[in-house]
């Protein structure tokens, strides 16, 4: 289907809105702020007027549970589906929805799609995405591990792939290092594993998301400090990650600091990378081996600092970063060192384009998702 979508992306504290043409040439982005998750509704007409006109609409949605696992044309049962998710994630959830149904009303009669970060990583195997929990929990409540990213990750799979042809990149780490950051191993263009979980806190250390940690710490909170959820539920989320640590959540000052010898970034950087690499080196034994790895994410794309440091403690897998190139890289680009086994790339993140593919995928009769 050749059609020009407008993307919509509901973050935190934006709105990000991006117009792909027939041939998915970005024509415009802009974003607008949205103030304790309110997105400014005169500010998003004026900007959805300017981006007119579009034939179809493509909106990131953050859950899809274990039913949506396409992109789907958004109806009345769809949209009852992913507000039913919301509690699945509550921080997420209800931003995607406010966005959807917001441009929706500006755009009347216009296809709006969804899709969504959980869907790439609906092919992990049980082994991979089972908590060792009762089967009556696990069932009655949907718990297992979902994942999070996945248009992100789809798309950086796809590009290394791309750029590595004729050779194969059959076995694949995409790293999105941002804000939020996560893993997937990536198996012939399919996710067989990935870091995140159930909800977006499991996996690494973040910008201010706490990363995995013992569970019984939490109970530990719960029954003998009497923390309550709601606390403990806000700390882990946007007071933990870097920010615990260091005090603030750029990437980019923390490592400033820690060139100063302060000794909070010094040890948040060592916490980032060890769990980064062990990360990694656990996405590489749920795929046998490793062929290719690449970066992606705000962090991921603009710190060639954290690529080179992380990458040097990845030797053993047969990762060598050329560190003049690194050093000065723009995506999309190699980074690999001669003679190292395994090719390194740096991709910039579109997760616009992959919400266009679904788009198009969806309005072409390709894929009527699972609504």
């Amino acid at each position: 289907m050749s059609a020009r979508v407008l993307v919509v992306n509901a973050g935190s504290s934006s709105v990000k809105l991006s117009v792909l043409d027939e041939s998915d040439s970005l024509v415009a982005s802009e974003a607008v702020p949205a103030s304790g998750g309110k997105v400014d509704q005169e500010a998003l007409a004026e900007v959805v007027g300017r981006a007119k006109p579009v034939e179809a609409v493509g909106h990131r949605i953050v859950h899809g549970g274990s039913e949506l696992t396409e992109p789907v044309l958004v109806d009345e049962a769809v949209l009852r589906k992913l507000q039913a998710l919301s509690d699945l994630a509550p921080l997420h959830q209800a931003k995607s929805l406010a966005g959807l149904e917001a441009v929706s009303r500006m755009l009347p009669g216009v296809p709006a799609v969804a899709c969504f970060d959980t869907a790439f990583h609906a092919t992990i195997p049980p082994a991979a995405h089972t908590y060792a929990l009762p089967p009556q929990w696990r069932r009655r409540w949907d718990l297992r591990r979902y994942g999070f990213h996945g248009l992100s990750h789809a798309y950086a799979s796809r590009r290394v792939a791309e750029m590595m042809a004729p050779a194969s990149a059959g076995r694949a780490v995409t790293c999105h290092l941002g804000a939020g950051a996560s893993l997937a191993a990536v198996k012939d263009g399919v996710s067989v594993d990935t870091t995140m979980g159930f909800t977006p806190l499991e996996g690494l250390v973040m910008a201010t998301r706490s990363g995995s940690i013992d569970p019984g710490l939490v109970l530990w909170l719960e029954e003998h400090v009497g923390m309550p959820p709601a606390e403990l539920a806000s700390t882990l989320e946007y007071r933990s990650g870097l920010f615990g640590l260091a005090g603030t959540a750029d990437m980019r000052q923390v490592l400033e600091a820690e060139a100063a010898g302060d000794p909070g970034a010094v040890l948040a950087v060592g916490v980032y990378l060890h769990r980064l690499r062990g990360a990694i080196a656990a996405m590489v034994a749920s795929l046998g081996g490793l062929d290719a790895i690449c970066f992606t994410g705000g962090v991921g794309e603009h710190s060639g600092t954290l690529r080179r440091r992380a990458s040097d403690g990845l030797g053993f897998l047969g990762v060598h970063l050329d560190e003049a190139r690194n050093e000065e890289a723009r995506p999309d680009c190699e980074l690999t060192a001669p003679g190292s086994t395994v090719r390194t790339f740096l991709i910039e993140a579109r997760e616009d384009l992959e919400i266009a593919r679904g788009v198009r995928q969806v309005l072409g009769g390709r894929g009527a998702g699972a609504g």
